[in-house]
């Protein structure tokens, strides 16, 4: 199932425009070349392997210089990168932060140097290093995924073979497993809880589980949850992303838990399809597709459509997503790291 708000690869608002003082208000139009930097974390990551792809392809066909950063998870080089940009002379930013707490450092540097701002994926705060306390007015606008259409997808399929399975809520678990700093992480897990709940018609108690958004760092969190409840029979997983489902998944078919007693729904479909293409059983039994090559190409456009034409940068722009399991990843385009 889709997302509703589908925009392709030219940028649509989600009704808001960016009114904050981190759009590029105070950019002066570019007459010449259009130069971008993406910086990106988890640069090798298959999702923003695709986003940089996509960023690359939009960027050919507009004539625009693109340089694209691989972050990693280094709060400290997104600054350093940042400046490096800014003293090769870029036009326009588009960043992905690997710590939202660097955001404000981030939004200041392109303000005193009048270079346009553009986030992806995960939000940035102007003035907060915790964009879930941030008015909205002071968000950086930001090209992504809706995290609550995209959290009640998630829980609605897990809800559905949940009731399929016709296993007892009693001696059942969802484990909900996400880095729980990340904004964007927050809305998704907590949309598929209430999505969940209102699908499953039963009462099944859910496990956060704090994790750094890796697999390794899933399956070990996982893996002492699993030991703390010993009585559990059944496992339901879903997390911010596919590493957290697939280190989920592993850490309990490693402690013995057999796949038809697990129901795995990531986020992302790019791991997921690993465990799908042996044909053996899983306990991965969905994932919601994103596409990154969307959210990078509609990046690229929205940024320049600010900086050659002068359009307002929209507060939020969506990308489409889509559910698929073993059955349907291939035909629906899904790209295997």
């Amino acid at each position: 199932m889709g997302a509703a708000v589908v925009l392709g690869l030219t940028a649509c608002s989600t009704g808001q425009t960016s009114s904050s003082g981190a759009g590029p208000a105070s950019v002066a139009p570019v007459t010449g070349k259009v130069s971008l930097t993406y910086l990106q974390k988890q640069g090798d990551q298959q999702y923003f392997i695709d986003e940089a792809n996509g960023a690359k392809a939009k960027a050919a066909e507009l004539g625009v210089d693109l340089k694209v950063v691989n972050l990693g998870s280094d709060a400290n080089k997104t600054v350093s990168e940042v400046q490096s940009a800014i003293a090769q002379k870029t036009n326009g930013l588009i960043v992905v932060v690997p710590d939202p707490a660097v955001g404000p450092q981030v939004v200041q540097t392109a303000r005193d140097a009048k270079v346009a701002l553009l986030t992806s994926d995960d939000q940035v705060c102007t003035n907060s290093p915790t964009p879930a306390n941030c008015d909205k007015a002071n968000l950086v606008p930001r090209i992504g995924f809706s995290g609550q259409q995209m959290g009640t997808e998630v829980g609605k399929r897990a809800a559905e073979d949940f009731k399929k399975a016709g296993w007892n809520a009693a001696d059942t678990r969802v484990i909900s497993a996400s880095k729980q700093d990340v904004t964007v992480c927050g809305d998704r897990v907590k949309a598929a809880k209430e999505a969940f709940n209102i699908g499953a018609g039963a009462s099944v108690q859910t496990i956060d589980v704090a994790t750094d958004n890796t697999p390794t760092g899933a399956q070990d969190k996982v893996a002492a949850t699993i030991t703390a409840n010993p009585g559990v029979k059944h496992w339901v997983v879903w997390g911010c992303n596919d590493e957290n489902v697939q280190g989920g998944v592993t850490a309990l078919q490693n402690a013995g838990v057999g796949p038809d007693n697990i129901i795995g729904v990531g986020l992302g479909a790019y791991l997921a399809c690993k465990d799908w293409g042996p044909g053996a059983p899983s306990g991965m039994k969905a994932s919601l597709f994103i596409n990154g090559s969307d959210i990078g190409a509609l990046a690229v456009q929205t940024m320049y459509d600010n900086l050659k034409n002068g359009k307002p940068m929209p507060a939020e722009a969506f990308a489409p997503t889509t559910m698929v399991d073993a059955s349907t990843w291939q035909s629906a385009g899904v790209k295997c790291s």
